[in-house]
C-alpha cells in the first residue's frame, strides 16, 4: 500500500468512526480547533493599512481581499457541502486546512511581487474556500453526537469562528512589528508565513482526534422526543437530502432569516468604531475598546443564546434574536442622545450577541427543520445568504451614510442614528419570516398535531 493509499485510509469515515468510549467533547474540541484558526478572518482589517502602503493601493481596494474572502466562504461551503457530508469531517478538515495555509502562503508571494490580485487570490479565494469547507465541516458531525443539545454543540463550535479574531488580531499586529525592523514590506509576509504553520498545527490536530459516532448511538439517558424518535425508527428514512432541502419554502424561510441577521450585524461590525465615535463622543483608543467588547460579545452568544435556544427552541429562539434585537437597535439612538454610555453599550452588546447566535442557531434549526443526514450541505447552501450579507449589511451602513452626509446635510451622528433605524427594520422583517416557518411535512409527521410537528 503506497503513501497516498495510507492516507486515504487513514482519512476515511471508517477509520474516522469511533469505538465506544470515545468522549463526544472530544469532537466537540476538535470543532473548536478547526474553526478558531479561520475566526482570524473577522480581524483580517489589521493589514488592512499596511498592504494599503506597502502595496501602494488603497483601503477601499485592499478591503476586497475581507471581502472576496466572505463571497467564497459562501460560495464554497454551497459548492462543497454535499462532498463534506459523503467523505467525513478528517478529510473535509485537512481541505480545509490546506487550503487557508495555501491562503496565508500565496499571499506573501502577492505582497512579495507588490501585487494586489496575487493577494486577493490567496487570501480571498484559496483561504476564503477553506473557510467555508472548514466552517461546515464539522457541524453535522456534532449534531450526530449531540442530538440532545443541537444548539449548544453548534453554538460551542462556531462560537472558536468568532472568537478567533480576539487571538489572531493582536498575534498579526505583534508579528508585523516583530519582522517588520529592516523589512521594506512591514514584516507582512514573515506574518503571513508564520500565522499559517501555527493555524496548520492546530486544525491537523483536529483531523487527528475528530471521530464519527458509532453505529447506534445514543448520548446516555438522552429520552428523545416523539418526533426525533420517529426519525431514528426510520432510520433517517424521513431526512430530507440538500436537493430535497432546497425545494422546501422552509429552507428559503430560513435563507432570509439569516440573510437579515447576519446583514444587520455586519454592518455594524465593519463601522462601530466610528459609531460609537460620532454618536456619543468617544476617543478612538476608548472606541478600541468598544469593538473588542463587541467581539466578545459575538463570541459568548454564539454559545449562550444557542444553547437557551434547546430549552425554548429555535423558533422562539429566533423571535427573541429579530424582535429584542430590533428594540435594542431602535433604543440606541436615544441612548447616545441622552449621552448614556452604559445603556449604549449595553444595547450594542446584546445586539452583538444576537447577530453571533444567529450563526450558532442556524445548524441546529435546519436539523430541527429536515434532519441530521445531510444537513452540513444544507447549512452550506444556506451559507451563501452570508456572502450575500457580506454585501448588504456594509452598502446599507456605508452608503446610507454618506448619502445622509453628503446628500441630505445631516451630521454624522445623526446620519449613524438614521441608519440604525434601518438595521432595527431589517430585524422586523427578520421577525415576520421566522413568523412562517414551520416543520416541513414527512412521512412521520404528516399525521402529528402541528404543535408536535414544530417542535
Amino acid at each position: 500500500m503506497g503513501i497516498s493509499d495510507k492516507l486515504n485510509a487513514a482519512l476515511s469515515k471508517e477509520a474516522a468512526t469511533a469505538a465506544p468510549g470515545y468522549s463526544r467533547w472530544l469532537m466537540a474540541a476538535a470543532a473548536l480547533l478547526i474553526h478558531f484558526p479561520l475566526g482570524q478572518a473577522y480581524g483580517f482589517s489589521v493589514f488592512n493599512g499596511p498592504l494599503a502602503k506597502v502595496l501602494g493601493a488603497s483601503l477601499t481596494s485592499v478591503g476586497w481581499i475581507f471581502s472576496v474572502a466572505i463571497i467564497f466562504l459562501g460560495l464554497s461551503a454551497a459548492i462543497f457541502g454535499k462532498w463534506v457530508e459523503r467523505v467525513g469531517p478528517r478529510k473535509a478538515m485537512l481541505a480545509s486546512a490546506l487550503c487557508f495555509f495555501a491562503g496565508f502562503l500565496v499571499s506573501a508571494l502577492g505582497v512579495v511581487a507588490g501585487s494586489l490580485p496575487i493577494v486577493i487570490l490567496g487570501y480571498g479565494v484559496i483561504g476564503g474556500t477553506g473557510l467555508g469547507i472548514g466552517y461546515i465541516s464539522p457541524v453535522s458531525t456534532l449534531i450526530k453526537w449531540f442530538p440532545d443539545r443541537r444548539g449548544m454543540a453548534t453554538g460551542l463550535a462556531i462560537m472558536g469562528f468568532g472568537g478567533g479574531a480576539l487571538v489572531g488580531s493582536p498575534l498579526a499586529v505583534n508579528l508585523m512589528k516583530y519582522f517588520s525592523e529592516g523589512s521594506q514590506y512591514a514584516g507582512i509576509p514573515a506574518t503571513f508565513v508564520t500565522m499559517a504553520v501555527l493555524y496548520l498545527c492546530f486544525q491537523l490536530a483536529a483531523v487527528r482526534i475528530a471521530r464519527l459516532p458509532f453505529a447506534g448511538y445514543q448520548p446516555a439517558g438522552w429520552v428523545p422526543s416523539k418526533l426525533e424518535a420517529a426519525h431514528i425508527a426510520s432510520q433517517g428514512a424521513d431526512d430530507f437530502s440538500v436537493a430535497q432541502a432546497i425545494r422546501k419554502p422552509q429552507f428559503w424561510l430560513l435563507w432570509g432569516i439569516l440573510l437579515l441577521n447576519v446583514s444587520a450585524g455586519i454592518g455594524i461590525l465593519g463601522q462601530a468604531s466610528l459609531m460609537a465615535q460620532k454618536m456619543v463622543g468617544i476617543s478612538a483608543a476608548a472606541a478600541a475598546g468598544f469593538v473588542g467588547l463587541l467581539s466578545l460579545c459575538n463570541m459568548a452568544g454564539r454559545f449562550i443564546w444557542s444553547s437557551f435556544s434547546d430549552k425554548i427552541g429555535r423558533k422562539w429562539a429566533y423571535a427573541m434574536y429579530s424582535g429584542v434585537g430590533a428594540l435594542a437597535y431602535w433604543a440606541i439612538p436615544g441612548a447616545a442622545a441622552a449621552g448614556n454610555m452604559l445603556l449604549f453599550v449595553a444595547l450594542f452588546a446584546l445586539v452583538m450577541s444576537f447577530y453571533g447566535a444567529g450563526f450558532a442557531t442556524i445548524p441546529a434549526y435546519l436539523a430541527d427543520m429536515f434532519g441530521k443526514k445531510e444537513v452540513g450541505a444544507i447549512h452550506g447552501r444556506l451559507l451563501t445568504a452570508w456572502s450575500m450579507a457580506g454585501v448588504v449589511g456594509p452598502l446599507v451602513v456605508n452608503a446610507g451614510r454618506d448619502y445622509l452626509v453628503k446628500t441630505q446635510g445631516l451630521a454624522d451622528a445623526a446620519a449613524y442614528s438614521t441608519v440604525v433605524y434601518v438595521l432595527g427594520g431589517l430585524l422586523v422583517a427578520e421577525f415576520v419570516l421566522n413568523l412562517f416557518v414551520k416543520a416541513p411535512e414527512t412521512t412521520s409527521n404528516q399525521q402529528m398535531p402541528a404543535q408536535l410537528a414544530t417542535q
